[in-house]
């Protein structure tokens, strides 16, 4: 009797949960950012909210949360119910690179968030200053291997240190980290020609690239960038299966129904594909890249581990 008031009880919950999942939504719906008000991820998050309140007829609210790289959110939305009412736009720092980078971490980004999709890519550019005679990527790497290089970032752990690294691993060159507090400062001392390149996004060097103030030797992605369609792949141009790709993307927290995650995947990449988001991500210096649940969950993990071995081999410490 024990077992069949167990499985009584079970059934009655997958039929609530799927009742519940078939009226879904009908309360509004929290969609978290880990980062500040009028940043690179809470802008898009901004302009996606509002068509999917109109597709979802439930008013979708940004929450900023930021802090410790987008962790402070992705921890809230961990311990959120599973529901689908809390939603999380995260980057790849919480969700691939954090595990490698910090010694403890709240949450486990595999087991405690589902998957929804993948949003948008940031594409980040090479770009060197012109007193560097390399004008392509294979030259760079000859140049490298043969003078003392150095290249600037935002910090120790960002998306152009790691694609440095990488860099470094494929190409066998030893060019020099230079950390700074910030982009913009990187950029101005790449344009001053205090150091001699930098793997920036497009946002912050498409304009200085187009001025002739420095020069883009390629991007950083598996495809070109429709910021700048002319320019090359690093991977095309001399660093075959390169790819550094600084993404975000749309998780919710473990255990969410399935329909709900399908309800959601079809309006968050319904919304990525229309042409006025496409075009505001583009003047973002972002692509959308929507995708299955199932792509993202793949990615994901292949992500965590690519990145878990170019920390370890660039000497990166956990902090």
């Amino acid at each position: 009797m024990t077992l069949i008031r167990a499985l009584l009880v079970s059934a009655a919950c997958a039929a609530a949960a799927s009742a519940g999942a078939a009226e879904y939504p009908t309360k509004p719906i929290r969609l978290l950012v880990g980062f500040a008000p009028g940043g690179g991820t809470c802008s898009p998050a901004r302009a996606i909210s509002q068509k999917l309140t109109a597709a979802l007829g439930q008013q979708v609210i940004v929450d900023n949360r930021p802090g410790v790289s987008g962790n402070i959110a992705a921890e809230i939305t961990a311990n959120a119910p599973s529901d689908g009412y809390t939603v999380l736009l995260s980057t790849i720092a919480a969700l691939a690179i954090n595990t490698s980078l910090l010694k403890k971490m709240p949450f486990d980004p595999i087991k405690d968030l589902a998957p929804v999709t993948r949003a948008a890519d940031s594409t980040n550019f090479l770009v060197v200053h012109p007193s560097v005679p390399a004008k392509s990527v294979k030259e760079l790497i000859a140049l490298a291997k043969d003078k003392p290089l150095n290249c600037g970032s935002s910090g120790v752990g960002g998306a152009g240190h790691l694609a440095l690294e990488l860099f470094n691993l494929q190409a066998g060159t030893k060019i020099t980290h230079v950390p700074y507090k910030g982009g913009g400062p990187a950029i101005i001392d790449l344009l001053s020609g205090n150091i001699n390149l930098i793997f920036a996004t497009g946002a912050s060097s498409i304009n200085h690239v187009k001025a002739g103030k420095i020069r883009a030797l390629g991007v950083t992605t598996a495809k070109r960038t429709t910021l700048a369609p002319e320019l090359p792949t690093i991977a095309e141009t001399g660093l075959p299966g390169f790819e550094a790709n600084n993404w975000n993307g749309i998780v919710v927290p473990a255990k969410t129904p399935r329909p709900i995650i399908n309800r959601l995947n079809k309006e968050f990449s319904a919304a990525l594909s229309l042409p006025d988001i496409k075009q505001f991500l583009f003047t973002q210096g972002l692509d959308a890249a929507p995708s299955t649940p199932e792509a993202f969950a793949a990615y994901i993990k292949s992500e965590t581990a690519k990145w878990a071995k170019v920390i370890k081999a660039a000497g990166i410490q956990p902090q």
